[in-house]
This record gives structure tokens, sequence and C-alpha cells, in this order.
């Protein structure tokens, strides 16, 4: 179904991954794309790409996030080619979002339970709240997903994805660039 749907779409997000590219290498040279190992389905890593958006180099996220940077957050246009990760079988497009592989040893057996799917491009703490939530939160909606996942659902999340990215709500927790670090629960 998810691969169907990128097919009919495809001539819509081919272009803006084309032309968002083309703004990413003019706008902050290259390279284009960020690439990150990322656990997948049963935490098996696979390679997320995304667009950069931050210099490269040393400094906290916040000072390193460039101002189209934040405009390629603010429209989520930084995830494009995580379209590529799901016409690779990588990922979905709704599932628990694919956070750090160092995180892997800090879940608890029940937040663990989010890698019994694919992670998505967007899932339900995403329109949820997305950044906005606690980590304990966004893990409890994960969970939730996981056991009350289906095609209505996905497509409601679909639809609550695009008015959430419309009204740019949820980009980032409160004094950071995007979230803070997962430092374990009741860490």
């Amino acid at each position: 179904m998810e691969i169907l749907l990128l097919l009919l779409a495809a001539p819509v997000w081919l272009t803006l991954l084309a032309l968002t590219a083309c703004a990413v290498r003019v706008g902050m040279g290259s390279p284009v794309l960020f690439r990150q190992e990322r656990p997948g389905l049963n935490g098996k890593p696979f390679r997320l790409l995304k667009f950069r958006t931050m210099r490269p180099g040393e400094g906290s996220d916040a000072e390193r996030l460039t101002r189209f940077g934040r405009f390629l957050r603010a429209t989520s246009l930084d995830e494009l080619p995580e379209l590529l990760n799901v016409l690779k079988g990588e990922m979905a497009l709704v599932g628990p979002r694919p956070l750090l592989m160092r995180y892997l040893p800090l879940y608890t057996p029940e937040q663990m339970r989010r890698h019994e799917v694919r992670p998505g491009i967007t899932g339900w703490a995403q329109v949820n709240g997305r950044n906005l939530l606690s980590w304990e939160s966004k893990f409890a909606y994960d969970v939730w997903y996981v056991e009350h996942r289906s095609t209505a659902l996905d497509f409601k999340i679909l639809f609550l994805t695009v008015l959430r990215v419309l009204c740019r709500e949820g980009i980032s927790a409160e004094g950071e660039a995007t979230m803070g670090e997962f430092k374990g629960t009741g860490r």
C-alpha cells in the first residue's frame, strides 16, 4: 500500500526532493544529505537519510542549525529523503520515529516495544505533540500505536500530520533546537 501511494505521488515528492536538494546545495554546500545509523524493525540498524540542516563542526544543535535548516525542519522538508528509506523497506510512512542507536540500552522493556514495527516518517507521537512531549509520553504514544495499528489509524495519522506541518506545531522542545537528549526513564 505504501509503495503504491509513493508511486502515485512520485511526481510531487520527487519534484520537491530535487528542488530541496538544489536549495540545500546552494545554501549550505555539500554534503546535501545527512546520513545516520538508526534502529529499525527489531532494533536492526539502517542508514536514515535526511536533508542536512546544520553546519558541520562542534557546538550545540542550536548553534549549528542554520536559518534555512530551521525552515526545512519547520516545514518537515528535511524528512523528504526518508521516502527513499520507505521504498527500500527500512521505514514505513507511519510508525514510531527512529531515534538514536545509543538510546537502545536505555529503554525499558515496554519502551522497547516501539521496535516491533518499522519506524515511520510520522507517527502517533508526532501528531500528539511531537517534540513538545516528554520522552515518557512519546514512548507511551509509540507503544499505543504498536498495540492499535491499522490502515485506518495510519490514514488518520497521515491526515493529522499534514495539518500539524501546515500549522508548524511541536517542532522543538522548549529551550532546544529539536528535542533534548534521552537519558533513560527515571534518570
